[in-house]
């Protein structure tokens, strides 16, 4: 492939639907209907206004808003553009955003009325605030604040970063995952190859869009097949089982902790889902209980293994395998190689094995946003380590034992203990904490914090205290206290031994 060529950038893809297919529905977003032409011709002005006010490739976009058309016309207008877009979580602290912000340099910040109030607070934190304006057609597809350093015209190329999504790893901070235009479109035909869509798929968008999957895992593809996407902000089980029936929603993803909620609303059993047939969980291994009961509606789940810097798509289990294979998740994608690495001593285990998993392939990110020292870390060539121990049968299924590195996943969302335990930290009458993820039955995890206190303190003021540092789905469910935390050696937590106290706890908590 020739860079130059910009063969595989995304930014054409919605063009060439406007060309072949302008009258179908693109997005649906609140009952507002946009078809491809219409997109289209709105992405052609907003990319010429941003270029007319010397933006261009090599730069970053950031915006701070929910689900919504408006952003997904400032994605495309950036592709055609060669500039990156880095969705920024709305659900995060004035404080986390502003650190975000700040790391990220957006040559612009697009920000949404709904989250202007966050916004404000968060560029009060920064000395040097970014030029920022509102997003949509009344803001800066009306008029784009002027650069303040203009980047050369040229056409978007394919090693152009394309996304920058944000994501917890083993350490406090967040990190910039760097997806170029190249990664997304050989993952997006990786997903195609092994999920087909077609254009008279409705695929329902229920991830928050600063999330990888809410942009790689069906959106792109369905506007790459001339498919309706219908954005839904939010996640309220009774009006999403409304949505897939009023839509005619055909295919779908979302984490376990979603489906559950779904299977137990009022309306699961009257609801109609006929035109539903693609099914697909992400985040976790759907529980037995969930295969089972979706099954007496007639759907299936695909079960899909991925992480944020290998696009995210690795491993996906095809529906009819998933009762057959509890807790696997499945193959690699067609496109994506994968190995299992001894983790002592990094060499390939072969056949049925259990070791790290390495992932090889297009789709694999482009390193860490101005961190070439992490990137370096996650890397062992072209090989990417995910940090997660795997266990691998003799017919070449997967399924995930354990994690290497500390993160927990709560509710579909990545918590990184290191950030929690700085946050409790921080108050005077802490003298040391370690938070561990423990399993929960609708969340899928939650966290438990253990807190060395060096006077009189309550559960309610440490609470609230970190509270004001953290999102709400990083704060953990319980607090114990502990006169000091077990070691393994001088240096390291016993983070096991803390996990067996949690589930002891617990335990002991439902007997009484």
């Amino acid at each position: 492939m020739t860079d130059a060529a910009g063969a595989h950038t995304i930014g054409r893809w919605l063009h060439d639907r406007a060309v072949s297919d302008p009258a179908r529905v693109a997005v649906d977003d609140r009952g507002v209907r946009t078809d491809y032409r219409a997109l289209a011709a709105r992405v052609t002005r907003l990319a010429e206004r941003l270029s007319d006010a010397g933006y261009g490739a090599g730069q970053r976009v950031a915006t701070i808003s929910g689900n919504s058309t408006d952003q997904v016309v400032v994605f495309f207008a950036c592709a055609q553009l060669g500039i990156a877009l880095v969705p920024l979580s709305w659900r995060l602290t004035p404080t986390e955003l502003a650190d975000l912000i700040f790391r990220t340099g957006p040559d612009l910040l697009l920000i949404e009325d709904e989250h202007a109030a966050l916004a404000s607070a968060a560029l009060e934190n920064i000395a040097d605030a970014p030029v920022h304006a509102a997003l949509g057609v009344a803001g800066v597809e009306a008029e784009a604040p002027a650069a303040r350093e203009s980047a050369p015209r040229r056409a978007a190329r394919d090693t152009d970063p394309l996304l920058v999504i944000y994501t917890s790893g083993s350490e406090a901070a967040p990190k910039g995952v760097v997806l170029t235009h190249e990664n997304c479109f050989w993952n997006n035909l990786a997903l195609d190859r092994a999920m087909p869509l077609d254009g008279d798929d409705v695929v329902l968008a229920m991830l928050p869009q600063y999330h990888v999957a809410a942009w790689n895992v069906q959106p792109l593809q369905a506007w790459w097949r001339g498919a309706t996407v219908v954005l839904e902000r939010g996640f309220d089980p009774g009006r999403v089982l409304q949505l897939i029936a009023d839509r005619g929603v055909t295919a779908m993803m979302g984490v376990p902790t979603q489906y559950r909620m779904l299977q137990q609303h009022p309306l699961w059993e009257s609801a109609d889902l006929t035109a539903l047939n693609r099914v697909v969980v992400g985040g976790a291994t759907i529980p037995e209980e969930l295969v089972r009961t979706w099954a007496t509606r007639g759907l299936a789940f695909t079960q899909g293994y991925g992480l944020t810097e290998a696009g995210p798509n690795v491993l996906h289990l095809a529906a009819d395998l998933v009762a057959a294979h509890p807790g696997a998740v499945g193959r690699p994608y067609p496109g994506v190689d994968v190995r299992i690495t001894d983790p002592e001593t990094g060499l390939e285990l072969q056949g049925a094995a259990t070791g790290e998993l390495w992932v090889r392939g297009a789709s694999v990110f482009a390193g860490y946003l101005d961190d070439h020292e992490a990137t370096q870390r996650a890397m062992h060539g072209e090989w990417l380590r995910t940090g997660d121990l795997v266990r691998r049968d003799a017919d070449g299924i997967h399924r995930v034992v354990d994690r290497l590195k500390d993160i927990y996943v709560s509710g579909g969302e990545n918590v990184a203990p290191a950030e929690v335990e700085r946050a409790f930290a921080a108050h005077p009458l802490v003298a040391e904490c370690a938070v561990v993820g423990v399993p929960d039955p609708v969340w899928g995890e939650r966290g438990v914090a253990f807190i060395v206190p060096v006077g009189p303190v309550s559960r309610e003021e440490l609470r609230a205290f970190a509270a004001e540092r953290l999102a709400t789905f990083k704060l953990p469910s319980r607090i114990e206290f502990l006169d000091e935390l077990p070691r393994s050696t001088i240096e390291k937590v016993a983070r096991a031994r803390l996990r067996r106290m949690a589930l002891r706890e617990e335990h002991q908590d439902a007997a009484h």
